[in-house]
């Protein structure tokens, strides 16, 4: 009589953190491209989440966001972290014209047991596909950026979370009255993540 073998996709906490912390790097590298924050030139194609991506490659801009990434995961592995956000503002004046939120849901009982819930990669890596096409067509629905920019990026965690030297306190840098786009979310069963872009819009400052 044939037989088969079945396995089970699990997902344990330190696997959940690293697919959150590799998703947010190329969330951010294709945000970066796709608002032109740095030139083309700066990055290179890659294939990912069954995607063309793209990736820095500027030296300081890299080792940064790969330093983010490895903090980011520590702490969704403690299930401390709570929201990231990617904040784009004027190069000259500082004013912030987009904030790109990704908010964190984490299982509290796989953080405390260290049990490990099922899920299977493919069907965590299509909704990331539809998030990254989201980002890559963000300029249909985004303003122009027609001035030089600069990027930042805040971090939120449990209060009592140790910070790392280099860290330093910040304020909100929020927009006034901003209009705001819900993207899909992905869920590895331990963490799920909620992505909304808020933007300015001049059309509303008219009014």
């Amino acid at each position: 009589m044939a037989s088969r073998t079945v396995t089970k996709d699990l997902i344990t906490l330190k696997g959940s953190a690293a697919i959150v912390g590799e998703f947010f790097g190329y969330a951010t590298n294709s945000i970066l491209y796709n608002r032109g924050i740095y030139p083309e030139e700066s990055f290179t194609k890659v294939k990912k989440y069954g995607l063309p991506m793209l990736l820095i490659q500027e030296g300081g801009v890299k080792s940064y966001l790969s330093a983010l990434t490895a903090q980011i995961s520590e702490w969704l592995e403690k299930g401390s972290l709570q929201r990231i956000v990617l904040v784009i503002m004027s190069k000259a004046t500082s004013e912030v014209l987009e904030r790109w939120n990704f908010s964190v849901e984490t299982d509290g009982e796989v953080v405390e047991t260290g049990a490990s819930r099922e899920k299977s990669d493919k069907e965590i890596m299509r909704e990331i596909q539809v998030i990254m096409r989201q980002i890559a067509s963000c300029v249909t629905y985004l303003p122009c950026l027609d001035e030089p920019c600069v990027f930042d990026v805040l971090v939120y965690t449990d209060k009592d979370m140790a910070v790392p030297l280099t860290w330093m306190e910040s304020d909100a840098k929020l927009i006034h009255n901003p209009q705001m786009v819900k993207l899909h979310s992905f869920d590895t069963k331990i963490h799920k993540v909620n992505t909304l872009v808020s933007f300015k819009n001049d059309d509303w400052d008219e009014k």
